[in-house]
């Protein structure tokens, strides 16, 4: 019974944070949001015996990915605009609730951790043989998930690159800009 309680607290923190990451404005809050669901599903495969799969979840989605995308947002150099922006992250409203969702993660995972007896019982699986299922029968699969995330990439680019362009092509066609 306390495994399902632990699966659904983590399980309302990922709905939460995903639906916030997504109806947020500003691309830095559905960040920050996106971060902290990714890390409720990293929980939700560790109470589920998938320590592997946390693990993985944590080091190549919550941290390699999401620095990826911090350089692109970072590649999207808004100027004044974007350093105002910036500023306002540092106000505690803005990082707030998202702390909170983490800590209610944190206290979970100690909780998990710290409990004598194992939640649930299951099969080991070693990392050679999720490799082995992964570049076997799945490779179609994970090879179409890195050619999005290499497309998301490059729109991500393009869209930012053709912001600045026309920013910049209306900044010296307004009439302020003529002698």
């Amino acid at each position: 019974m306390l495994e399902y309680g632990l699966f659904y607290i983590a399980a309302t923190v990922a709905l939460i944070s995903s639906l916030l990451a997504i109806t947020r404005y500003n691309v830095s809050h559905a960040l920050i949001y996106l971060i902290v669901s990714l890390l409720a599903s990293a929980v939700i495969f560790y109470v589920l015996g998938a320590p592997f799969a946390a693990a993985l979840e944590v080091l190549i989605y919550a941290g390699a990915i999401m620095v990826l995308f911090v350089f692109v947002i970072m590649m999207l150099n808004l100027g004044a605009t974007g350093d105002v922006q910036a500023h306002l992250l540092l106000r505690p409203r803005m990082w707030l609730f998202p702390a909170l969702l983490c800590l209610v993660l944190f206290a979970e995972i100690v909780y998990v951790l710290l409990s004598s007896e194992r939640l649930l019982s299951g099969m080991v699986v070693t990392p050679k043989t999720v490799g082995i299922a992964l570049f076997g029968p799945w490779v179609l699969a994970v090879e179409i998930a890195s050619m999005l995330l290499l497309a998301g990439l490059v729109g991500a680019y393009h869209l930012g690159r053709r912001y600045l362009k026309d920013s910049r092509e209306g900044a010296t066609s307004s009439p302020e800009a003529a002698p």
